[in-house]
């Protein structure tokens, strides 16, 4: 391995401002479906199957609006789009508190169509200003990001919405992501780079890069997260049914801590490994974890495993949706990623919570183990696009590899 990448990554101009603003502004990202369903079960006395509607259509708007506001970055620049989103999201999270369940529903879907665009430009930023040879470094060292602030992120949403109440905790949550829109809107990094830019690449039909290949790892990237929700959701099942609900956030910070060091380790190696192999790994290693008895202890220990691939199965999907589609499109196709992870994440939580209530955790890990290994070899069976160029409207050419996703 060769950890002197991370020292070569961090080096360049602007990678490390960008990695550190990115984490910070994820922060605030992360806590709004705690905050969201906390303020309709505490405040509004109602119950979580209506804060799962509210965190529900916040998910459908995010899955929509991911696309759309990536496409917007790709043709309009990231300074508008933030500025844009960045006041919608500061109006809406202002007059939250005093919105009524029925108006804070569409709101939350609202909210969630003008999204700031702040995990795919973070990527996209980072597949512009670090050089091809060292993607799988720089994705990593996003995925790491991403960890760290799903760590703080709903914690400190729990805390605050105790200390403070959800009222204080919403007009916290708006000068958070007023915060991160500001510090992105100055610091405005470039969404390609010099050589891109100096290519004169204009739009490029989604038909020429929208292929089966790259559907087909979007569809591993929904059946991922779903992996991970179902994890997330049945960790806490086990323990409450082991009355050990106090561990429930240490097993979880664990968790998190696992997928730290495999995305550390892996954005050390050589040469990186392909997504569904490593998508597939994980779930396999998913499966057989609800079959462990003995406390908490052990349940930690079974994690380990799939939770040193979390962070590089993540890492490698971006890594292979960059190198399928021309920058000219990269904002979109990062959106579209988004969306995949959205939508794998909304499925796991109706489906997961229905095979716990049925069967119990131990058939929660399996079925979603299986439904990932099952995603992973139907990948694998679907040919990959061939290496090549894509097309731009004026007849150029730019680079267009193949990613190892499908192989």
């Amino acid at each position: 391995m060769a950890f002197d990448r991370y020292r070569r990554v961090l080096a360049l101009p602007g990678v490390r401002a960008l990695l550190l603003v990115g984490m910070i502004a994820r922060i605030p990202l992360t806590g709004t479906g705690m905050t969201l369903t906390l303020h309709v079960v505490n405040d509004q006395k109602l119950g979580f199957f209506q804060a799962g509607l509210v965190g529900t259509a916040s998910m459908a708007g995010a899955a929509i609006g991911s696309p759309l506001v990536g496409r917007l970055v790709d043709r309009r620049g990231l300074r508008p789009v933030m500025a844009v989103t960045t006041i919608v999201q500061l109006c809406l999270w202002c007059a939250a508190p005093a919105m009524p369940y029925a108006v804070l529903l569409p709101g939350a879907l609202i909210g969630g169509l003008f999204s700031q665009p702040v995990f795919g430009t973070i990527r996209q930023c980072v597949a512009a200003m670090v050089p091809a040879e060292n993607h799988q470094t720089g994705f990593a060292l996003d995925s790491m990001g991403v960890e760290l602030s799903y760590m703080v992120g709903p914690a400190l949403a729990v805390a605050s919405v105790t200390a403070f109440g959800s009222t204080a905790t919403m007009y916290g949550v708006a000068a958070g992501l007023a915060g991160s829109g500001v510090a992105l809107y100055l610091l405005n990094p470039p969404t390609r780079s010099a050589e891109e830019d100096a290519g004169h690449e204009g739009a490029v039909p989604r038909r020429q890069w929208l292929r089966p290949g790259l559907l087909a790892l979007l569809f591993l990237v929904s059946g991922l997260t779903f992996v991970l929700t179902t994890t997330e959701l049945s960790v806490v099942a086990m323990l409450k049914a082991d009355g050990a609900t106090l561990w429930t956030g240490l097993v979880l910070a664990l968790w998190c801590a696992f997928s730290l060091v495999g995305g550390f380790v892996y954005g050390a190696l050589p040469r990186g490994l392909p997504p569904v192999a490593l998508a597939g790994g994980l779930a396999v290693l998913t499966a057989p974890v609800g079959l462990v008895g003995g406390g908490w202890g052990w349940l930690c220990l079974a994690l380990v495993p799939a939770g040193l691939l979390c962070a590089p199965a993540l890492s490698s999907t971006v890594d292979a949706v960059n190198r399928r589609v021309p920058a000219a499109a990269r904002g979109e196709a990062m959106g579209l990623h988004g969306t995949s992870l959205t939508i794998g994440g909304a499925l796991a939580g109706p489906l997961a919570g229905g095979l716990l209530d049925a069967h119990g955790p131990a058939w929660a890990f399996a079925v979603s183990g299986a439904v990932g290994v099952a995603l992973a070899l139907l990948v694998a069976l679907v040919r990959p696009d061939a290496p090549g160029a894509v097309l731009t409207p004026a007849g150029s050419s730019t680079a267009a590899l193949s990613a190892p996703a499908a192989d």
